[in-house]
């Protein structure tokens, strides 16, 4: 047998391959709402499904190279979080109308605080000190700043509509815009300025070594697929009755938000963490950063067309305890990478703040 088919057999007859598959037969049998024993086994292969998430995401961007490769897996999984916020919201159980403005602040606090702050630490323990292109960094903080701030802060100052709501002009207008910036983003990222978001020549050569076929990127590309309509479906079977376990412990319903977006983000958050172990730093912050913008840019728009033709109620502002916490995050962030170079003390700052916003959602 040749090299390539070598490597598309050792593909196929990898453990990455039987937990997708797992995680269809999981979902088929309704594994999730047999008991406690069935919740158990369903949430043991979410987590072996979200490990094969990654190593098939790891094989795409090998392939494609960066930055294709984070905005493959970007992107995919935002599809998929915008995908499980609609079914939820088209449920009508729990808060309806603050789910998706949960969701979306859970997970840009649980990226810029709570992945990259891993990412930064496990990093640093290991190499001391890591390098990044700062002018990509740069680019993407300033569009997601403005796309944060217009999405999730300005509805609560807005008088066309009461409480922290905006009215349908305002919520079509921003869900134009957001999807806009992300698109003009994107061009900036992959066509136009690349270079920003490349990785310098002994990360790059590290990255590329050896990269695989195409049969094998493509096979890989369709398990990963497949890996992720199984963690979102999986992690909709487990939403009804972490729930109910939520409210039976009498928690605030934003930690539903919480849930759901750790859930959807785990994929990319052990993505980045790898690729900083590797002392692949531009590729974690790609894949972070990329992220949170997705996560608005893709999001905020299709959520909004569901809710005005649907008639659903759609709450945007989040309230000021977390509107300071969002502020604090964003300013810090900027300083952190504001010089291409990261060490622990980074890392440590941002998962106090992450400690903190989940304290404060869970004691408020």
């Amino acid at each position: 047998m040749n090299h390539k088919g070598s490597v598309f057999h050792s593909i196929l007859a990898s453990w990455s391959v039987v937990w997708p598959l797992l995680g269809l037969a999981a979902i088929a049998f309704g594994l999730a709402g047999k008991g406690a024993i069935g919740a158990t086994a369903a949430a043991v292969v979410l987590i072996g499904t979200v490990l094969s998430a990654v190593h098939h995401a790891e094989v795409v961007a090998h392939r494609v190279g960066e930055p294709f490769g984070t905005l493959v897996l970007a992107v995919a999984v935002t599809v998929i979080e915008v995908s499980l916020i609609v079914s939820l919201m088209l449920s009508g159980t729990g808060d309806v109308a603050g789910l998706a403005r949960d969701t979306v602040f859970a997970a840009v606090m649980i990226i810029l605080n709570g992945i990259v702050g891993v990412c930064l630490l496990a990093g640093g323990l290991r190499h001391v000190e890591q390098r990044f292109t700062l002018r990509g960094v740069s680019a993407a903080l300033s569009v997601l700043a403005a796309m944060a701030v217009l999405s999730l802060v300005l509805p609560n100052y807005v008088s066309s509509a009461p409480g922290p709501a905006y009215a349908a002009s305002q919520l079509l207008f921003v869900a134009v815009i957001s999807l806009i910036l992300y698109l003009t983003f994107v061009l900036v990222q992959t066509v136009r300025h690349r270079d920003y978001f490349l990785p310098d020549d002994d990360q790059a050569a590290d990255a590329h070594a050896h990269p695989p076929t195409a049969a094998t990127a493509w096979l890989s590309f369709a398990l990963l697929l497949v890996a992720l309509v199984g963690v979102v479906l999986l992690a909709k079977g487990l939403s009804s009755l972490i729930e109910s376990a939520i409210v039976a412990a009498g928690l605030p319903l934003a930690v539903v938000g919480v849930v759901i977006a750790t859930l959807v983000l785990a994929p990319e958050g052990l993505a980045a963490w790898r690729a900083a172990r590797r002392d692949r730093l531009q590729t974690s912050l790609n894949l972070a950063l990329g992220s949170a913008l997705a996560t608005i840019g893709l999001t905020i728009p299709v959520v909004a067309v569901v809710s005005l033709v649907l008639g659903l109620p759609l709450a945007m502002g989040i309230e000021p305890k977390s509107i300071t916490l969002l502020a604090l995050s964003l300013f810090t962030i900027i300083l952190t990478l504001g010089t291409g170079r990261t060490t622990i003390l980074g890392g440590a700052v941002h998962l106090v703040i992450f400690a903190a916003y989940l304290f404060t959602t869970v004691v408020p």
